[in-house]
């Protein structure tokens, strides 16, 4: 995600963190902040975690841990939500919009999304080059 290009892992895990202090605080936010937050507040369910301050930032999630890393779950979010507002890979907007009338709304919509994403980025990284923007969009259409 290129808002966070540069930041080790610590950082970014702490601009989750703070963006949700701030969030629960009621003070304001900076728009990369609300955006986090926005994902925070859609997964519930990793509230009480991110809130153990420390336990959040220090956490491991390997393959073989059969945990999800809540990190990059949210992570996924909002690079699909970049995607879907600059319409990039030019496309998935409208995907995204079709799923999201079947699905039963965008979040969804982007739940689904979240698996072909990470594909790419993985065939990428394996190969060493930028993900196929034309493999991705192909994975999408088949949802």
């Amino acid at each position: 995600m290129s808002f966070f290009a540069g930041d080790g892992r610590a950082e970014m895990r702490r601009r989750y963190l703070e963006a949700w202090r701030k969030f629960s605080a009621r003070e304001p936010l900076e728009p990369l902040e609300g955006q986090l937050a926005a994902v925070i507040s859609e997964h519930p369910e990793y509230i009480g975690w991110l809130e153990s301050g420390d336990a959040a930032l220090l956490a491991e999630f390997t393959p073989e841990g059969d945990r999800e890393n809540p990190f990059l779950h949210m992570g996924l979010h909002l690079a699909i939500r970049e995607q879907v507002a600059t319409d990039r890979p030019a496309g998935i907007a409208a995907i995204h919009r079709d799923l999201a009338a079947r699905a039963g709304g965008a979040h969804e919509a982007e739940h689904r999304m979240l698996e072909p994403l990470a594909e790419a980025l993985w065939e990428g990284q394996r190969v060493g080059h930028a993900p196929s923007e034309i493999a991705y969009l192909e994975r999408l259409r088949r949802l």
